[in-house]
């Protein structure tokens, strides 16, 4: 199966799953600058309860978490998956957080959320990182501008905990 034809393949089984509105793809490959080796990385979009079960139903192998597995906010968790011989990880993205997180933003508030391997921690900001960068499969998403007021605000804020030596731990 060549690249598109596995994009809409997984987009459709993705965009099938309950409660899910939205498919992207995003990191390297959806920026074009992945290697022949990087990993595929989705996200499902969903809104109300997202059950995990559905995605394991697919029949893809892997390890799929439960929702919270990862963090209790944006970052709430996903699954490593082999499709097509691909690896490929599912981040899980609420849409209510989302939404909450952008308008959050827009008046320069954000929360930094521990999560595995990421010693400082995740801005809660990222997702319109994500939004701006992503490919999307199926559905449709909002794409935010990046606020003056978190422009302003962020430096602020990391530069303190660098100076402060905090870790998100």
């Amino acid at each position: 199966m060549d690249d598109d034809a596995f994009l809409a393949y997984v987009g459709e089984r993705l965009g099938e799953l309950p409660a899910v509105e939205a498919v992207t793809l995003g990191g390297s490959r959806a920026e074009g600058t992945h290697r022949p080796d990087s990993d595929w990385d989705f996200s499902v979009y969903y809104r109300g309860h997202f059950d995990p079960q559905a995605l394991r139903d697919t029949g893809w192998p892997g390890e799929v978490f439960e929702v919270g597995g990862w963090s209790r906010g944006v970052f709430n968790g996903g699954a490593w998956l082999e499709i097509d011989g691909r690896r490929s990880d599912v981040h899980y993205r609420d849409l209510d957080v989302v939404d909450r997180e952008i308008a959050a933003s827009r008046e320069g508030r954000f929360a930094i959320e521990p999560l595995l391997f990421h010693l400082a921690g995740i801005p809660t900001y990222l997702v319109l990182a994500e939004l701006s960068v992503k490919r999307v499969l199926c559905g449709t998403l909002p794409t935010p501008d990046y606020p003056d007021a978190l422009r302003r605000r962020a430096p602020q804020v990391w530069w303190g905990r660098a100076e402060r030596g905090e870790r998100t731990e």
